[in-house]
């Protein structure tokens, strides 16, 4: 008999990409990260505050900022929204994030309905200048920081993470899975002078 399981491919997998000598801009696909939209309910806001502290040891942030306590992180993405991140749950996660927030919160899994990139590299900046219309010099832009923003005609989700060991800056960005192949190629191009690598994991 044929097996008939499905198995989600990794939504960068055999994406072409130019490489140089030099290493400006390093990427890592984030395949396997649990992903959740958070929804605050009518009057619950304060419910749902005590619930995620509790629950996770996360204050959750209110505006634009992303705080993390173990493998769990909430972003905040709009009035009383977050999308919130689980290292190595994958479509586990949305379940697991429902049943811990129970009725302070609608959660929508979207581990399957997004692709996320972790980048760093000493030339990432001057890269993602020439695609994203915000301000990412270190004073308006520090870890922690997230933006709802556009990466060329493609919409995106953009955090900040500590910097690397070498000091070079490290984002995530979260695209919609069916436009990974678009923004792929915006990034590869914009980076092609500096020197693109493609890694299975950035620490």
């Amino acid at each position: 008999m044929a097996d008939d399981t499905l198995t989600a491919r990794a939504p960068f997998t055999d994406l072409a990409f130019s490489s140089a000598a030099s290493r400006g801009v390093l990427v890592a696909d984030r395949d396997g990260l649990g992903v959740a939209t958070v929804l605050v309910r009518r009057g619950r806001l304060a419910a749902l505050t005590q619930r995620v502290r509790e629950r996770f040891g996360i204050e959750l942030p209110r505006g634009p900022q992303r705080i993390a306590a173990g493998n769990i992180a909430f972003a905040g993405t709009g009035p009383e929204a977050w999308l919130a991140t689980g290292e190595q749950h994958g479509n586990a996660f949305g379940l697991a994030l429902k049943e811990a927030l129970g009725d302070t919160a609608s959660v929508a899994d979207q581990s399957s309905g997004y692709a996320v990139l972790r980048m760093t590299g000493p030339k990432l900046r001057e890269t993602l200048a020439k695609v994203l219309p915000i301000d990412l010099h270190p004073r308006a832009f520090a870890p922690g920081a997230v933006a709802s923003t556009t990466a060329s005609h493609v919409g995106a989700t953009l955090w900040r993470l500590e910097d690397a060991a070498d000091g070079s800056p490290v984002f995530e960005i979260a695209v919609f899975r069916s436009l990974a192949g678009s923004f792929w190629h915006i990034l590869t191009h914009s980076a092609a002078e500096f020197g693109f690598v493609r890694q299975e994991t950035i620490s």
